[in-house]
């Protein structure tokens, strides 16, 4: 199944349902954090439950994602894009009328189970539906900003929904826009053929369990410890599953995740530097915005008009992003977007009872913002480039697949670091305590993604420019990893 070669039909109608559908789907990340303590209030939840909101929606997002890849390449990916969307459309009106924590978590699950469907066909289509060259290169671009804008934007949509109205009118917002891009996807979305082939079961359910196992102990150690038989036993399970899932891949017929995927330098680069990034960035949305509210007594819509620093920063970087991977390589960019980011992060783990706004939080957001902007287009780029076609499919899941279980892990890491720090007996200070050593946490991921980048996605980039000419940012298309 190849991509198509030349740009179909109603160009700007694809794009823009691609990108809403996506936009929904990343915003439900995010529209959740501004609305946490009115949630945690109205449905009476622990902070474990109130991680597990979050963490079982993005731990089925990225656990299923591989098999809904596989479904797109199957089954068609556009009819398994509508599909994805009915699911998640459905999953968000019984979250919005959720009596109980327990119904909440379960329908956000439902709800992961949809998007693990849309985002790999989304992209999927996207690179069958633009030729190579400039205007991929500009479709993948817009795709990769929407994830950040989408992050960003859902804390500001989330806290006004949640102060106006209440947090429930965050998850009734995606049914009428879910039902209008499942009334037109039908109408403008080129349908894909269909491959030969079986489903990976086996593959899908090591991966899904064993991350789940092994984020469910590393959340564990918050309330009981590293030492708890439960955080052991949950976190050695989710290891060796993990280890089978490997094996699983490696002796597959057709397997969800192609290990030859990984022969890239770059594209194995661009994987490992996702997770790090959004497992950080995670660590940031949940924790800061509990930061406005529970120490700079921010109500809802203030915490999220508090992000608009970086929000308007980030919109503004990501909008010109096409036009600046035309004039430096990707690699650079993408260099540049990590330690920006990285600058951010370390100024604002700074925070304390007693930061102001203005010079602890909303400047450090600036940097955030304009770090986000500059690295999310390359790295869905060079997450995808080079891909043979028969494995388009594996390629997209993968990079939505790296994007979810970073921050699934991320937040897990996140919120076990913050349980380090001793009760001082004012929530006031314990809260600011928190937020700080989850910052200094998603620092040190950050810092390990510029590694990463300068390692793996630099050198392969700037020698392939070296070999080849070219006008667009891209990655090299065949780059083994020695």
């Amino acid at each position: 199944m190849k991509p198509a070669s030349t740009t179909a039909a109603h160009p700007a109608a694809i794009l823009a349902i691609i990108l809403v559908s996506y936009f929904m789907i990343l915003l439900d990340n995010s529209v959740i954090f501004t609305a946490l303590p009115s949630l945690e209030a109205d449905l009476h939840l622990s902070t474990g439950e109130l991680t597990w909101v979050q963490d079982s929606y993005t731990l089925v997002f990225g656990g299923l994602l591989l098999l809904g890849a596989r479904a797109g390449d199957l089954l068609g990916r556009r009819r398994v894009f509508v599909f994805g969307l009915v699911v998640f459309s459905i999953a968000s009106l019984l979250i919005g009328l959720a009596p109980s924590g327990g119904w909440a978590i379960a329908g956000r699950a439902v709800q992961g189970i949809g998007a693990a469907i849309v985002a790999p066909a989304s992209l999927s289509l996207l690179t069958a539906s633009f030729p190579e060259g400039r205007e991929r290169t500009r479709a993948v671009a817009l795709y990769g900003a929407t994830a950040g804008i989408g992050a960003s934007l859902g804390l500001v949509i989330g806290g006004a929904l949640a102060h106006w109205i209440s947090w429930r009118a965050g998850f009734f917002v995606n049914v009428p826009i879910g039902a209008a891009m499942i009334v037109l996807a039908p109408k403008f979305l080129p349908e894909t053929g269909r491959a030969n082939g079986l489903f990976d079961v086996f593959g899908a359910l090591s991966a899904t369990l064993g991350v789940g196992a092994l984020v469910f102990g590393i959340i564990h150690t918050a309330e009981a410890g590293w030492n708890s038989p439960v955080t052991l036993t949950t976190v050695s399970t989710g290891v060796v599953l993990l280890i089978v899932f490997m094996l699983i891949e490696r002796k597959a017929s057709q397997p969800i995740m192609p290990l030859r995927l990984f022969a890239s330098r770059t594209r194995t680069g661009a994987y490992l530097a996702r997770f790090l990034y959004l497992g950080a960035m995670i660590a940031f949305f949940f924790f800061t915005t509990q930061f406005l509210q529970e120490v700079l007594g921010f109500d809802p819509l203030q915490a999220g008009l508090g992000f608009l620093p970086m929000t308007a920063v980030n919109f503004a970087v990501a909008m010109s992003i096409p036009r600046l991977l035309r004039r430096v390589p990707g690699s650079l960019a993408l260099v540049a977007g990590v330690l920006i980011t990285l600058a951010g992060m370390l100024w604002l783990s700074g925070v304390g009872v007693g930061t102001d706004y203005m010079p602890g939080v909303a400047l450090p957001m600036v940097l955030i913002g304009a770090g986000q902007g500059l690295a999310f287009a390359p790295l869905t780029t060079f997450g995808i480039i080079g891909a043979p076609a028969d494995d388009a499919g594996a390629a997209s899941g993968l990079v939505n697949t790296f994007h979810q279980v970073g921050t699934c892990l991320g937040l897990g890491i996140a919120v076990a670091a913050a349980a380090t720090i001793p009760k001082s007996g004012t929530a006031t200070l314990d809260m600011a305590s928190q937020v700080s050593a989850a910052l200094t946490t998603a620092s040190v991921l950050l810092l390990l993604a510029l590694i990463v980048t300068i390692v793996l996605i630099l050198p392969a980039d700037l020698a392939a420019r070296g070999r080849t000419p070219r006008t667009t940012a891209s990655a090299p298309e065949v780059e083994h990893v020695r």
